[in-house]
């Protein structure tokens, strides 16, 4: 049944991203904020999707958290569903930073492409950084929050990764608060997994981060800190008791 469910699944996200992604070019045209809303409704289709099909629920804890203004989102990161549903459950539009090749996958990435957000060449390093910081005060001038993975690649349930400062850098640059952001989504969608399991993910959203007063280093550390003992009260049973 997990297989049979896996494959309705998946497809449904081909035969829809098709016609989604002709129709992100047809509406190129339209105003940034009206074309993001729009194309938007794949993401949300793919989570209400998720909960029919696989029967991955979820719940949020902390929507109080969030502002009314600037901030720069900082998320674990586990799996796709995370993001696909901050995309289209935050209540601002999010730019992600993301990898520039990824503009080259058929029809997604086309998509992607028209949603000026992040995209960044990694092979160039410390430029990479500095266009982080440039392009996300831009987009944060837009009214949009940039919205970045510290850990820079999906990691399993029950571990970390080292938690990189691109993300606090740019909101101590910008002067505006970090919105941290853990969840369990890898629970129930594994990374690089064909097979997901039925359950609810948690996205657990923490007290604002403040800037002021804090190095960037020392705020990556308070990030991390609140991210990962987080995911300690989510799922205990995946960390020592020691």
């Amino acid at each position: 049944m997990a297989f049979l469910r896996a494959v309705l699944y998946q497809v449904f996200l081909v035969v829809t991203v098709i016609p989604y992604a002709i129709v992100c070019v047809l509406w190129a045209p339209l105003p940034l904020n009206l074309r993001y809303r729009l194309t938007l409704g794949w993401p949300r289709m793919a989570i209400w999707a998720a909960k029919v099909i696989l029967g991955i629920k979820w719940e949020v804890k902390g929507w109080e958290n969030l502002p009314d203004g600037p901030a720069v989102v900082l998320s674990k990161h586990q799996s796709a569903w995370e993001t696909m549903f901050l995309a289209a459950h935050l209540p601002r539009d999010v730019c992600f930073v993301y990898k520039r090749e990824l503009h080259r996958i058929p029809f997604f990435g086309w998509g992607l492409a028209l949603l000026r957000m992040i995209p960044i060449d990694r092979a160039k390093g410390r430029d990479a950084v500095d266009q982080v910081i440039r392009v996300g005060q831009q987009r944060l001038e837009e009214g949009r929050w940039p919205l970045l993975f510290p850990e820079g690649t999906r990691v399993a349930p029950g571990t970390a990764g080292r938690y990189k400062m691109g993300g606090t850098l740019l909101a101590k640059k910008a002067d505006v608060p970090i919105i941290p952001v853990a969840h369990n989504a890898g629970e129930c969608w594994p990374r690089r997994a064909f097979l997901k399991k039925p359950g609810t993910v948690t996205v657990s959203i923490g007290p604002l981060i403040h800037v002021e007063g804090r190095s960037a280093a020392v705020l990556n550390r308070e990030v991390e800190a609140w991210i990962e003992g987080e995911m300690r009260v989510l799922n205990p049973e995946r960390y020592d008791s020691a």
